[in-house]
């Protein structure tokens, strides 16, 4: 009997292994994959680190960083070159900078934006006129990411804003994703000071020293990951997990058609594989957890010699909205944005490509994917040069999408989970996408389940 089972080995269920570990609880992992990690996976290669998924995490959310300290990894964390924070946007076939003082799609500075060949002239008369708005009298139901922004900016800002910067986050169209659930924050403002504008200038400042936006290890994620891994020191059970049931005040979970007795599971895989898992014991749970979307995504990583790149790299990267798209969604200039992940004499352009429409990307041979970016690179960028290397990583179904009613799922998911006592859930799918909300409800899991033994 294993006092705790884990069903997933990504970042959600290694943090709660590890706060298991620390808590005097021996863990066990149940991974269908050869290594944990999950979609965390960093390879080097001429001194370049790439990062097959994610590639930082944001300062502002504490969990990542209580746990790097943890296992002793704080003096290998970076922070992003913030000085040199310029993001493109591509409109009309050329590379536009974001207007300086954009919170998301939220215009804090009058001049950046006025003299900004990214929007026209209605939409920045718009924005200025937002800045009026009073709070509506009463609250009005969920609304989609696109309904808002265009209600307070109009249809512009959604398509040269919003989309393109929620489809490099989340994958996933403004039209479809829930404000409520994905923009919590800008709904509250709306609430309180019905325009945005205002409500983001009133909120108070980082102070000096707050650090940076971003950050990240200076050897790549997999440095977490793997400390996290070596601290937890989970058995790892290699397999799929078929079905749990109770089995008395304690539970059975089938793994390649063999029983494993547990005290307590966290099912920490994806919600439509998780809707699985639970479907022979509630069926309503499983519903609501297979009403969760995912978009699949996919990295390629080019390594070029900088000499031969025959472009500057002067800002993060750029974005490019659904309405100038082909195949590509974005593309990080990786030496630009970190120190330390690329050599002097090297670029590395890490191009993003899938989200919700283009699934089928994923289904191309790496060497007809690499022809499409290098193809766009040349029209976007002006690269010509043959890359050095190529790294290309797949993520089919990996990216949770908070849609309309993603709250109301929620609740259902949590009212459910609780009736059966002794199961958690945690993941991407539920409060948040990022690495420290991951790790964040697998320490909370832990805590739980710790607590109820």
């Amino acid at each position: 009997m294993r006092p705790v089972l884990i069903i997933g080995g990504g970042v959600s269920g290694l943090s709660a292994a590890y706060y298991l570990r620390q808590a005097g609880v021996a863990p066990s992992i149940v991974e269908k994959q050869p290594r944990l990690g999950g979609v965390i996976s960093t390879s080097v290669v001429d001194g370049c680190v790439i990062e097959g998924g994610p590639d930082s995490f944001l300062s502002a959310k504490p969990a990542a960083m209580d746990l790097i300290r943890e296992v002793g990894l704080e003096s290998e964390v970076i922070g992003s070159n913030d000085h040199l924070r310029v993001t493109y946007i591509k409109r009309d076939g050329r590379l536009v900078p974001l207007p300086d003082g954009l919170m998301m799609m939220v215009p804090t500075k009058i001049w950046p934006v006025a003299v900004s060949s990214l929007l026209g002239w209605g939409t920045k008369v718009r924005m200025g006129l937002e800045y009026f708005r009073q709070p509506a009298v009463t609250a009005g139901a969920d609304r989609s990411v696109a309904e808002f922004v265009a209600d307070h900016y109009g249809q512009e800002a959604v398509d040269y804003l919003a989309e393109p910067l929620l489809s490099g986050v989340y994958g996933g169209s403004p039209a479809e994703l829930s404000v409520a659930s994905v923009l919590p924050r800008f709904v509250e403002m709306e609430a309180k000071y019905g325009s945005l504008t205002r409500g983001v200038l009133a909120a108070p400042k980082p102070t000096a020293g707050s650090g940076t936006l971003f950050r990240t290890m200076k050897r790549g994620l997999q440095q977490l990951t793997d400390a996290v891994e070596r601290a937890a020191a989970p058995e790892f059970l290699r397999g799929e997990v078929e079905t749990i049931e109770p089995d008395g005040e304690t539970w059975r979970v089938r793994v390649n058609g063999e029983w494993i007795g547990a005290a307590r599971v966290i099912v920490a895989c994806p919600a439509h594989a998780a809707a699985g898992v639970v479907a022979g014991i509630d069926g309503e749970l499983a519903r609501a957890l297979g009403g969760i979307v995912y978009s699949s995504s996919m990295t390629v990583a080019l390594g070029y010699r900088r000499d031969k790149l025959g472009h500057s790299q002067n800002g993060f990267g750029f974005l490019i909205p659904k309405r100038e798209r082909k195949r590509m969604i974005a593309c990080t200039w990786v030496g630009t944005k970190f120190s330390h992940r690329v050599p002097d004499t090297h670029a590395l352009l890490r191009c993003f490509l899938g989200g919700s429409e283009d699934a089928a990307i994923l289904s191309e041979s790496d060497e007809a994917v690499t022809a499409i970016v290098r193809g766009e690179l040349h029209e976007i960028m002006g690269v010509t040069a043959e890359p050095e290397f190529a790294r290309i990583s797949r993520w089919p179904r990996s990216m949770a999408q908070y849609t309309v009613g993603h709250a109301k799922r929620l609740a259902i998911i949590e009212g459910r989970t609780r009736v059966h006592k002794g199961l958690e859930l945690i993941g991407n799918a539920y409060t948040g996408i990022g690495i420290p909300d991951c790790i964040k409800m697998g320490k909370d899991a832990a805590r739980r389940v710790t607590i109820a033994a």
